[in-house]
C-alpha cells in the first residue's frame, strides 16, 4: 500500500518551502533575461503535433515508449489534501474527461504513488480496464522520500515501491517510471541502480527524474549509462511564468543528450486557464507559481488576447507555448470541459510574434533547495 498520509505531508512540505513560491522564498516573480532564452520556436517548422503524433522516449535495445505531445496529470483524481476530491462528485467526471481524450489518442497519463496515498493509481487502473495495452501510456513516480523501505532497502527502494503501484494500476508493467524529486536517502549511484533494476526486470519500460537541476540530470544520466539504461524523461515546472529550466540551460541540456523534457504546472495550477482573477484566487492549496492573480494581469490579458484572436480558450495558448518551446507538457484534467480546452492547444502553432508577445510578460520562476532544484 501507498504510505498513508503522504498527500497531507506533500501538501505540508509544499507550505513550508518545497515549492518555490511559498514558505521563505519571495512572493515576487523574477523577469526573464532575454539573453538566456531559447529560440522562440523549438520545433522544425514543418512539423504541427495533433493529437496523432508521437514523440518517441528511449527505452532498452530500441524499444522507445511512444508519446503524445500533450500528457494528462492525475495528481487531482483522488487527492484530498491539494484538490479536496470526492468520489462521488469527481470520479464520474474523471471518467467522462476520459471518454473524451480517448476519442482523440490523448491517453499518456502522469500519476505517483504519492498523489492521493496511491488512490490516483487505482483510479488509472480503472480507467485502463479494457483498453489494449498498447492504446495507453502511463507515468508513475517513485516515492523517493526517506521512509523505512527506502532508507533499508537502498537500492531496492525503488522497485519495492513499483510493486505496489502495479498492484492498484492492475498493470504488469509501466511504460515510464520517475524519480519524483531530489529528495531520497541514497546516492544518485545508488539510485541509479535501483531505476535500472526496475527496467531490466521488465516492470518498467522507461525511466527518468523529476525536479533534479542539470548537474543532477547529467549524473543520473551516467550512473544510469553504467547499467546500459538511457535517462528518457527530466521533468521540471514550466509554463509561462517558470521558464526557469529554459534560462539556466536545463532544457538545452535535455535537448543535447536525447532526454524528453516535460513540463509539469503548465496552466500554474489554472491560473492561466483564464478561470482566475485577482478577485477570484485559486485554492491557496495550489502551491506551484502561486504569484498573486493581480501580478498575473499583464500575462493572462495577453492570452486572452491571442485566445480570442485565435478561437480558441486561453489554456489552449498557454499549452501551445510550452509544445513551440520543445516542452511536453503536463496539465490536469477533472472533467470533460477541461478536456475540451486542453485538446485545442494541438493541431496549430502560434506565429514567432504572438511567441514574442507572450514572452515579453512571462516570468523566470524560482527553485527551492527542498524539491525544486531544476
Amino acid at each position: 500500500m501507498a504510505t498513508p498520509g503522504t498527500q497531507y505531508m506533500m501538501q505540508a512540505g509544499l507550505a513550508a518551502g518545497m515549492s518555490g513560491t511559498q514558505g521563505m522564498h519571495s512572493p515576487y516573480p523574477k523577469l526573464v533575461d532575454p539573453h538566456l532564452s531559447d529560440p522562440v520556436n523549438m520545433l522544425p517548422p514543418d512539423l504541427t503535433p495533433d493529437s496523432k503524433s508521437r514523440i518517441a522516449l528511449r527505452g532498452v535495445d530500441g524499444r522507445d515508449v511512444l508519446v503524445p505531445y500533450l500528457s494528462i496529470g492525475a495528481w487531482s483524481w483522488g487527492d484530498k489534501a491539494t484538490f479536496n476530491y470526492n468520489p462521488t462528485r469527481d470520479l464520474p467526471r474523471i471518467h467522462e474527461a476520459w471518454a473524451k481524450l480517448k476519442s482523440v489518442g490523448l491517453t499518456f497519463v502522469d500519476t505517483a504513488q504519492s498523489y492521493g496515498d496511491g488512490e490516483s493509481e487505482r483510479i488509472c487502473g480503472t480507467l485502463f480496464q479494457d483498453m489494449p495495452r498498447d492504446s495507453f501510456v502511463i507515468q508513475t513516480k517513485w516515492l523517493s522520500t526517506p521512509d523505512m523501505t527506502n532508507t533499508l532497502m537502498q537500492a531496492g527502494g525503488p522497485k519495492s515501491k513499483l510493486k505496489n503501484s502495479l498492484v492498484r494500476v492492475q498493470l504488469d508493467y509501466v511504460d515510464i517510471y520517475l524519480v519524483h524529486g531530489p529528495i531520497h536517502p541514497s546516492k544518485i549511484s545508488t539510485v541509479a541502480t535501483g531505476m535500472a533494476d526496475c527496467v531490466k526486470s521488465g516492470m518498467a519500460r522507461a525511466v527518468g527524474v523529476a525536479n533534479y537541476d542539470t548537474k543532477e540530470m547529467i549524473k543520473m544520466a551516467d550512473e544510469l549509462s553504467k547499467h546500459n539504461v538511457p535517462l528518457s524523461v527530466c521533468q521540471c515546472e514550466y509554463s509561462i511564468v517558470r521558464r526557469l529550466p529554459e534560462v539556466s540551460g536545463l532544457i538545452r541540456e535535455c535537448k543535447k543528450r536525447n532526454i524528453c523534457f516535460q513540463g509539469f504546472a503548465s496552466l500554474a495550477e489554472g491560473r492561466l486557464s483564464g478561470k482566475y482573477s485577482r478577485f477570484n484566487e485559486p485554492p491557496r492549496s495550489r502551491r506551484f507559481s502561486s504569484y498573486p492573480m493581480r501580478i498575473l494581469g499583464p500575462t493572462i490579458k495577453v492570452l486572452r488576447i491571442i485566445a480570442q484572436e485565435r478561437g480558441v480558450p486561453v489554456p489552449a495558448v498557454a499549452l501551445n507555448y510550452s509544445i513551440n518551446k520543445g516542452v511536453l507538457p503536463l496539465v490536469g484534467v477533472r472533467d470533460a470541459g477541461q478536456a475540451e480546452q486542453d485538446m485545442q492547444a494541438l493541431g496549430w502553432r502560434l506565429t514567432e510574434e504572438e511567441m514574442r508577445e507572450i514572452e515579453s510578460v512571462s516570468l523566470q520562476g524560482t527553485r527551492s533547495s527542498f524539491m525544486q532544484h531544476g
